[in-house]
């Protein structure tokens, strides 16, 4: 473990001000498997609009999404993005699927993705996991396998897509939360204090019971998204804070609607436990955002002879007159995806979710507030793209 370097204050706001009137662009990306190249069609809709990160964060798939982003030079993402989810979503059996199929019909659409992802769980998905054998699943023996599947094909593939020297280079800032087995506790791998590799990436996404602990520096480490499947409030609580533009992409909304059987009650339970209260956690912040930044501004009020006084000097360390909009944006799944739909890892499910992600960005960044600073008193806003306006 090591500190490395980072980008000085005045480089960052530099590059920042050339876009936007904010002092860093971060991005943020939930952990969610198959529904991740939503993330991936958001990312592509940023960068045509000149809109590149300074700091990504992530969980779980969006720790993979996040080190591509990083560890590739601007030019190159959207492509080593697309060369990433194009591979692990190959027919694992080198078998092209069926296209005759009227996928207009939800209930034809919904057996055929069922279909694709038995597919998956029988023989995984082409470079990134396979099954392991019954006997390695079901008998006592190394802490390192055991799990249904062996994610080792996922090292190479990250590998050869990501340059981790540019990952360590501290250009843009990079963050991966992962799970303690053995205390429980939640870690965030960080450029600013871990020299970055392959296993602080796979720890991330480790999810148990499908895929083995990673071993990182003698400690054991599970997907983080057992303890937070959101990064948010990593970022949002990191000092020195700065006056952000943050894009939240949530791979399960909080909102549904009340389930009908068993199958809709276990796609509502994972939607709510892989939300990670998104929404509680930003209207928190916007409030403490707002009181921090009015109590920065009575600070500068106080005559001298109370702002020298040992109360005033504990309230400036909670002052703060920073500024942050956070785009929400939540990929919603239609009706016929159903509980696969976060290990269905075939091609034109892919391009779907692709698809809405690059939509829901341009339709966001569409609504020009979206880049304007918040009001330094109102301290933060917030972006729903599936709603008109400010939350």
């Amino acid at each position: 473990m090591r500190k490395n370097s980072s980008p000085s204050d005045s480089a960052k706001k530099s590059r920042g001000a050339k876009r936007t009137p904010f002092e860093q662009i971060a991005l943020l990306l939930q952990g969610g498997g198959a529904l991740g190249s939503y993330q991936a069609g958001v990312y592509q809709a940023l960068a045509e609009a000149d809109l590149h990160p300074d700091w990504v964060a992530g969980i779980s798939i969006g720790a993979f999404n996040s080190a591509i982003i990083a560890g590739n030079p601007p030019e190159k993402r959207v492509e080593r993005l697309r060369e990433f989810w194009e591979t692990i979503c190959s027919p694992p059996l080198g078998i092209p699927y069926f296209k005759f199929v009227d996928l207009k019909n939800d209930f034809n659409h919904q057996t055929v993705n069922q279909a694709r992802a038995w597919n998956i769980l029988m023989f995984g998905a082409p470079n990134f996991f396979v099954p392991r054998p019954p006997p390695t699943v079901f008998f006592p023996g190394d802490v390192l396998k055991a799990s249904f599947y062996d994610n080792s094909p996922i090292r190479p593939t990250l590998a050869r897509l990501v340059d981790f020297d540019r990952v360590n280079a501290g250009d843009m800032r990079f963050s991966v939360g992962a799970v303690d087995v053995c205390s429980g506790n939640f870690i965030y791998f960080d450029t600013t204090t871990h020299h970055i590799g392959v296993e602080h990436v796979v720890a991330s996404g480790s999810l148990p019971p499908g895929f083995p602990a990673t071993e990182v520096d003698g400690c054991h480490y599970w997907d983080g998204g057992l303890v937070s499947n959101t990064p948010l409030q990593w970022v949002l609580d990191s000092r020195p804070r700065r006056d952000t533009l943050a894009f939240q992409v949530d791979l399960w909304n909080a909102r549904g609607a009340l389930p009908k059987d068993l199958i809709d009650v276990e796609v509502r339970h994972k939607e709510i436990v892989y939300s990670s209260r998104t929404r509680a956690a930003t209207d928190h912040y916007k409030n403490a955002q707002k009181v921090r930044n009015a109590l920065s501004t009575l600070l500068t009020k106080l005559p001298n002879e109370l702002r020298g006084t040992e109360e005033a000097k504990i309230l400036e360390q909670h002052a703060d007159d920073k500024v942050c909009t956070i785009a929400h944006l939540i990929y919603r799944s239609k009706s016929y995806e159903g509980i696969s739909k976060d290990f269905e890892f075939s091609r034109r499910t892919m391009e779907e979710h692709w698809q809405a992600g690059y939509r829901d960005a341009r339709h966001t960044l569409e609504n020009p507030e979206v880049l304007k600073l918040p009001d330094r008193l109102e301290g933060a806003r917030t972006f729903d793209c599936g709603k008109h306006g400010p939350e």
